[in-house]
């Protein structure tokens, strides 16, 4: 009966890393969009932190320290977003437990 149980746990746990690793490769292939100054500055990540696109208003050009704030912001954004969705889409894999930042199951 034990041999059972423990058979019964071992494929919970290879089905829910299986399904952990899909969804960490279906994060991979997301893009999030970060803004700052009402979308002035716009940075596109991917799922893996990759820069896709950068857009700058041309209002913002000529204002250089303005610019850099700006960018700064709309990374940082970006990255927040990203982790946000991770969160939501891991969440139900763990059934809402709260696994430590740069945890991965084997």
């Amino acid at each position: 009966m034990m041999k059972g149980n423990l058979a019964q746990l071992m494929q919970q746990a290879q089905k829910m890393q299986a399904d952990f690793k899909q969804a960490q490769e279906d994060l991979a292939k997301l893009e999030v969009q970060g803004e700052a100054g009402a979308g002035m500055v716009k940075v596109t990540l991917s799922g893996r932190h990759e820069v896709k696109a950068i857009h700058i208003d041309d209002e913002v050009m000529g204002d250089r320290e303005m610019l850099e704030d700006l960018l700064v912001a709309a990374f940082n954004d970006a990255v927040n977003r990203l982790q946000a969705l991770s969160q939501d889409k891991l969440a139900g894999l763990t059934g809402g437990l709260s696994l430590p930042p740069g945890f991965t199951l084997p």
